[in-house]
């Protein structure tokens, strides 16, 4: 059963003919935006795949899971995009932030990710891996990793890491460390393939608009 969620996000990776007429119409909809309780979204782009973006929407806090992800708006989206099959979209609070390198230096956001949504065995025991594993993270050049937990599935994930550059992203999605079980199990069954991409637009939702 579904649950107010504390860190509430919304995420879906999709394609569109252009995202830049996408992110204008989504900032002249803000209101809507705001009537799902909605404070943020962030576009990525795709860096080696034109027209696939992956969205992300931060929810405020306490709202209503099944109200955020049913209602009317957030296929208005889609509409928006003019997709033709709507895809799957994640649900998920937060259960992990962690900061890979020296939290000691003050590092600037590269603003490349490599996104996963994807089923893992045991999200505790995939945690506790990641915690171990850290310094092996750091030296392929990964930076900090969010990991959420869907809500209405425990065992369901998205994965987003910021790494520092496009080439360590490539090495990382070739040969990712063996603790990093998601990067195996995205793109298999209904699941997107890893997402690798760059912050293209960030929107801190005015309701006024």
């Amino acid at each position: 059963m579904m649950k107010d969620a504390l860190h509430l996000v919304l995420a879906c990776d999709y394609r569109v003919s252009d995202p830049e007429e996408l992110w204008e119409q989504l900032c002249a909809n803000q209101q809507s935006l705001d009537q799902i309780g909605a404070h943020h979204v962030v576009m990525y782009a795709a860096l080696r795949e034109p027209g696939r973006i992956f969205v992300t929407v931060g929810i405020h806090n306490g709202r209503p899971v099944d109200e955020v992800v049913r209602s009317p708006l957030v296929f208005k989206w889609f509409d928006l995009a003019d997709v033709e099959e709507i895809p799957p979209v994640f649900a998920g609070e937060m259960v992990e932030k962690i900061d890979v390198g020296d939290r000691d230096r003050d590092v600037a956001p590269t603003g490349i990710i490599v996104a996963a949504i994807a089923p893992v065995t045991d999200l505790p025991t995939l945690l506790d891996n990641v915690q171990i594993a850290l310094r092996r993270f750091c030296n392929a050049g990964v930076r900090k990793v969010w990991i959420y937990r869907a809500v209405d599935d425990g065992n369901e994930v998205m994965i987003l890491q910021e790494v520092d550059s496009e080439t360590s992203a490539g090495r990382w999605v070739d040969h990712p460390d063996h603790a990093a079980e998601w990067m195996s199990t995205a793109g298999v069954g209904p699941y997107p393939p890893l997402f690798v991409g760059t912050v293209l637009h960030v929107m801190n939702v005015d309701p006024r608009s």
